[in-house]
């Protein structure tokens, strides 16, 4: 929870203030507390990460069957949230998921610092699509934001399970952090890869629940959307980046293992809480 509420203000623009000497020494402690937790997540996926190839099209072919084989894909959650859920149970799920959302628009925006003029320039296209193309309506954010109003969620870190906050704070400390931008690169690619399928289940559900499209926008877009993103995204920004640096391929993979298993450890919760089958 102190990450939350560290990573809530973090991110917020602000202005001067005669204690922020006293703020900085306090962030310290946390910044700290932040690099634990995040190498504690690098260890659990460093044995798997380490197989992934330094070869470029050979990492690419091994970063792209994660879509299948990956921690948390085929997940059971998601085919009784478009057939089985009710509503109740179905606003529970999106306010967890509203809750953590860690603001993808931002961490690309933050993530593209100082990369190449290839990456870079893919990362200001997935960018500029996430930002409605200079369109407020077709802005993603407020397509969540209009889910969370219309359905009257109350996404708020105390009535969130910790694994769908935890998973937030790895995001932002992946892209706040540059010793993790490579990290980064792999966690954020890694879900346009896997966010298609489970997207389209939960659209599914909501239609079936008698949700409008104009509320649910936000998934039917993504469904389609993220499939043209994760093809750009893994030609123009992985490809080259293990070209440059072969080194890079394992932090890459790092980061979309740590991310996966992320992902995974919040599906496994809400199916607990769900009462469904481990």
């Amino acid at each position: 929870m102190r990450l939350t509420h560290f990573n809530a203000r973090r991110l917020l623009p602000g202005l001067p203030q005669s204690d922020w000497s006293e703020v900085v020494r306090a962030d310290c402690a946390t910044l700290l507390e932040e690099g634990c937790f995040v190498e504690k997540e690098r260890r659990r996926v460093q044995p798997t990460a380490a197989l992934a190839p330094t070869e470029p099209d050979a990492f690419a072919e091994w970063f792209e069957q994660l879509q299948k084989t990956g921690p948390g894909q085929g997940d059971a959650l998601f085919p009784w949230l478009a057939e089985q859920a009710d509503l109740p149970q179905m606003r529970w799920f999106l306010a967890q998921e509203a809750a953590g959302e860690a603001g993808f628009e931002d961490l690309v925006a933050i993530t593209q610092v100082r990369f190449p003029t290839r990456p870079k320039l893919e990362m200001a296209r997935n960018y500029w699509d996430e930002m409605g193309r200079g369109h407020a309506r077709g802005m993603h954010g407020p397509m969540l934001a209009r889910i969370v109003r219309e359905l009257k969620l109350e996404p708020r870190p105390a009535t969130t399970v910790w694994e769908s906050l935890a998973l937030a704070n790895l995001m932002v400390a992946l892209a706040a952090n540059r010793r993790y931008a490579y990290h980064a690169i792999g966690a954020l690619g890694v879900i346009e890869m896997t966010a298609p399928g489970r997207v389209s289940l939960v659209d599914a559900g909501l239609e079936r629940l008698g949700i409008s499209k104009a509320t649910r926008m936000y998934f039917p877009l993504h469904a389609t959307l993220d499939v043209k993103h994760s093809e750009a995204w893994n030609s123009e920004v992985l490809l080259p980046l293990v070209k440059a640096d072969p080194a890079a391929a394992t932090a890459i993979a790092e980061g979309a293992l740590m991310r996966l298993a992320g992902g995974a450890r919040c599906f496994q919760r809400y199916r607990a809480h769900f009462g469904l089958p481990a």
